[in-house]
């Protein structure tokens, strides 16, 4: 089992000393990812899916098994797929919209590791209305002009040139609106890429309360984009991820089997 990373005095992401270490760790807290996913209720059927880059095989992602359910994902589930969506290791399909959607943003983003996207119920309800986040909270400031939307919905994505228009609207930010569709978020960790999906999907929640209950009363742009500079790191990410994955850990250690 990973050493639990609140024994570090320093909180940093890990170096390692071989890919194949590096791979191990990818795909375990990927498998952490799911089954956060699973208990924050934001899996719906077979819809949804988180990837991770490989550590040598640049082109190749690792995702989770098309049918099973994010709740009993463990690492050694998850399958690896190549830049044509061929299944190179593991003996479970992929889906096809994941291959779609992921292997262009993968592409297209070399300076990401993962990327996540779910039918979370406050992301796909916040997605109808075609808005961008507002900057109402101190965690929402996180996404304050560093989130698109994609407002163009045509049914799932199967063709890899939807999902390059998809990457080309995300552009070099870390978050997407998917209109009608839900939320996408990529990190330069899996950590990151996993927070900054739990965090958008709380923010929407907060930001559909608030105008329900009233008139929300902004952060102003100056305040919004200190907090941004706080908040919405790279570094920020991973190290907001690491008490979820000591948790989820601690309660189900099958999954880094």
């Amino acid at each position: 089992m990973e050493t639990s990373t609140t024994q570090q005095p320093f909180l940093k992401p890990p170096v390692f000393a071989t890919a194949t270490e590096e791979r191990q760790h990818r795909k375990q807290r990927l498998a952490a990812g799911f089954r956060l996913f699973s208990k924050f209720g934001f899996d719906e059927g077979v819809a949804g899916h988180i990837t991770a880059r490989d550590p040598e095989r640049s082109d190749h992602f690792w995702v989770n098994p098309f049918g099973m359910n994010f709740g009993r994902i463990r690492a050694s589930d998850l399958i690896l797929v190549n830049d044509k969506g061929d299944v190179v290791e593991g003996s479970w399909p992929v889906n096809k919209a994941a291959f779609a959607i992921h292997s262009r943003i993968h592409a297209a983003r070399p300076d990401c590791v993962a990327a996540a996207h779910a039918h979370s119920i406050y992301g796909k309800t916040w997605s109808c209305l075609a808005r961008m986040l507002d900057p109402l909270t101190q965690d929402s400031c996180a996404f304050y002009d560093d989130h698109a939307l994609f407002n163009d919905f045509t049914g799932i994505v199967y063709e890899t040139s939807e999902g390059d228009r998809i990457a080309d609207h995300l552009g070099k930010r870390k978050a997407i609106i998917l209109q009608n569709h839900g939320l996408l978020t990529v990190g330069e960790t899996g950590d990151a890429a996993g927070w900054w999906f739990i965090t958008m999907e709380r923010t929407c929640q907060s930001q559909l309360m608030a105008e329900a209950a009233g008139r929300p009363v902004l952060i102003t742009r100056a305040s919004a984009t200190l907090t941004h500079s706080q908040l919405g790191t790279p570094a920020a990410g991973w190290f907001q991820f690491q008490p979820l994955y000591d948790r989820i850990v601690r309660e189900q250690p099958d999954l880094l089997d």
